[in-house]
C-alpha cells in the first residue's frame, strides 16, 4: 500500500486562486450525457489522460459531492480524491485529500460541460495545484509543458468520446 500524505482540501474558489492553473477547452461532437458517461467510466481515464494508469471508484453510484476515488499514476503517485462539485451533464470537480508523495499541498481538477446542442458540447478542464517542498521550485520550470500536456490530453478525450458516436 502506498504512503498517504494529507493534502489541504479545497473548495471551488481554489480554481480562481491556485498558484498554478492549467486550462484547456475543446468542442466535442457528442452529448453532455456522453461526456459524463465517459467521466464515470473508470477504464476511460487511462485512455486519454496519459499519466493515469488506473482509476478506482471507492464510493457507489450515484456519484455526487462527497464521492471518492483512488487514481494511480505513473511514477508511483496515487491520488486519493473527493468530489467537491457534481452536477451531471454540467460540471464536476474533485480535490486530493491525500497523495502518496509529500510534494502536493493542494490539487484539484474541474470539468465544465456546456451543451451547444443535443449532439455537441464544449468541455473546459481546469487543473489547479499548489505544490510544496522541492516541487515549488520545479513546477514553474515545467509549467509551459504542463499547459501543452493538458491541451493534448483534452484533445485525446475528444477523440475517444467522438469515436464511440454512431453516425
Amino acid at each position: 500500500m502506498a504512503n498517504k500524505y494529507q493534502c489541504k482540501t479545497v473548495d471551488m474558489t481554489f480554481f480562481d486562486v491556485a498558484p498554478f492553473r492549467y486550462v484547456a477547452e475543446v468542442e466535442v461532437k457528442v452529448s453532455a450525457a456522453d461526456v459524463f458517461a465517459s467521466f464515470e467510466n473508470a477504464d476511460d481515464w487511462p485512455r486519454w489522460a496519459m499519466p493515469i494508469q488506473k482509476v478506482e471508484w471507492t464510493a457507489p453510484k450515484p456519484f455526487g459531492i462527497g464521492t471518492t476515488r483512488t487514481v494511480s499514476m505513473i511514477g508511483g503517485l496515487v491520488g486519493y480524491e473527493e468530489f467537491i462539485a457534481w452536477e451531471y451533464g454540467r460540471e464536476m470537480a474533485f480535490c486530493f485529500t491525500h497523495g502518496s508523495k509529500d510534494n502536493i499541498e493542494s490539487f484539484a481538477e474541474r470539468y465544465e460541460v456546456d451543451a451547444i446542442d443535443e449532439n455537441s458540447c464544449r468541455v473546459r478542464w481546469t487543473m489547479a495545484m499548489k505544490p510544496k517542498g522541492a516541487s515549488k521550485y520545479f513546477l514553474p520550470v515545467f509549467s509551459p509543458v504542463m499547459h501543452l500536456g493538458v491541451k493534448a490530453m483534452l484533445r485525446r478525450f475528444a477523440r475517444l468520446v467522438e469515436g464511440r458516436r454512431c453516425f
